[in-house]
């Protein structure tokens, strides 16, 4: 007996600078102060275009609960960052924080990463210098990034109990 299962991926779509779709919802969303972009670089202010696979939901334990999700979590804490530093081997990768390697600290003093979903830009062959920390996180007041995606908690709650690993996300 043989039996097939069909687990069909679910996308997410970033429709245009303001929307992300996901299922029978849009939400409203803000991305990169420049727009997007297909041939990002670091620190270049655009959200990259193109489809993606998402990974891990990472969350403040000491800010907020668990969300209900099918996703990998992973508890952020202190000394965790996520390498930007082009000349590193770390490049585009979490990493613990130290002084010899730059990055973007995950444990922030204000609460856009309470909550953030990795977006798995250049991120399996890692190009140096192509973009890197794009992730799906808060905002409360949908000004534009720095090149990631931004939502609101309460659609971030949704769109995190909505979608799985094997979720993929169009952005154009």
């Amino acid at each position: 007996l043989c039996l097939f299962i069909n687990i069909q991926t679910m996308i997410i779509h970033i429709k245009n600078k303001d929307t992300l779709i996901v299922k029978d919802f849009k939400l409203k969303c803000c991305i990169g102060k420049k727009g997007i972009r297909k041939n990002k670089i670091e620190g270049d202010f655009f959200t990259p275009s193109g489809k993606f696979k998402i990974g891990k939901l990472y969350w403040r334990p000491d800010r907020v609960k668990l969300p209900k999700t099918r996703l990998i979590c992973k508890k952020i804490k202190k000394n965790m960052g996520w390498c930007n530093d082009a000349n590193s081997k770390f490049y585009n990768k979490e990493i613990r924080v130290n002084k010899k390697i730059k990055c973007e600290k995950l444990y922030r003093y204000d609460y856009r990463y309470d909550y953030f979903i990795l977006i798995k830009y250049n991120y399996k062959k890692t190009i140096k210098n192509k973009g890197s920390a794009i992730f799906i996180h808060l905002t409360k007041n949908f000004n534009p990034t720095a090149g990631c995606i931004a939502i609101s908690k309460k659609d971030f709650l949704i769109l995190a109990s909505l979608i799985n690993k094997n979720t993929k996300i169009l952005i154009n």
